[in-house]
């Protein structure tokens, strides 16, 4: 005997609401990159933030993304700015990454920096330095995600540093070794 088979309804579809904890949980599997974003204030003083929402938007142009929190203190600095340099943390930076995550310090105090385009300042000993252009904005729930279009991009051989479920973690391979030794 054929079951009777009930008509498919999109209602059917529909979970139940997300748990912010769940979503948390689900974002946290997945490891990222950490790099510190620098800019120049209006008055001409360095200005840098933490952020792991970093990545690669377009190859041709040369485009890339971030996100910044709308209430962040920060969001309105790189708007005005119009630029700003990516400095792609290597493994052993992360007491950079916990400084520019830190509210009301001198975040570049005794740091050693390189002066980059627009007097940008790039964090030495990071993996790699992307400076871009500010391109657009977009708006993105209670984000602001900003383009930028990239003007020079420069690496360097070192280990990243990575941030995966809430803590910090170093390579510990090197992925341009060969599995295939024999």
């Amino acid at each position: 005997m054929l079951a009777k088979m009930r008509p498919h309804h999109a209602d059917d579809d529909i979970p139940p609401p997300l748990n912010a904890t769940d979503f948390r949980e689900a974002l946290g599997r997945f490891a990222s990159g950490i790099t510190v974003m620098t800019t120049r204030d209006n008055g001409g003083a360095p200005y840098g933030v933490t952020a792991t929402s970093f990545t690669s938007l377009s190859l041709d142009p040369p485009m890339v993304q971030w996100s910044l929190r709308n209430a962040a203190y920060s969001l309105p600095v790189f708007l005005e700015a119009g630029r700003f340099a990516v400095n792609v943390l290597s493994a052993g930076q992360e007491s950079i990454s916990r400084r520019f995550a830190t509210p009301e310090i001198d975040r570049f105090a005794g740091l050693r920096t390189e002066a980059g385009l627009g007097e940008l300042s790039l964090i030495e000993g990071a993996l790699a330095w992307i400076e871009c252009s500010l391109e657009t904005t977009l708006e993105g729930g209670d984000h602001t995600i900003l383009v930028g279009k990239v003007l020079r991009a420069r690496t360097f051989d070192r280990q990243p540093l990575l941030y995966w479920r809430g803590s910090y973690l170093a390579a510990t391979t090197d992925p341009t070794e060969s599995d295939s030794k024999t």
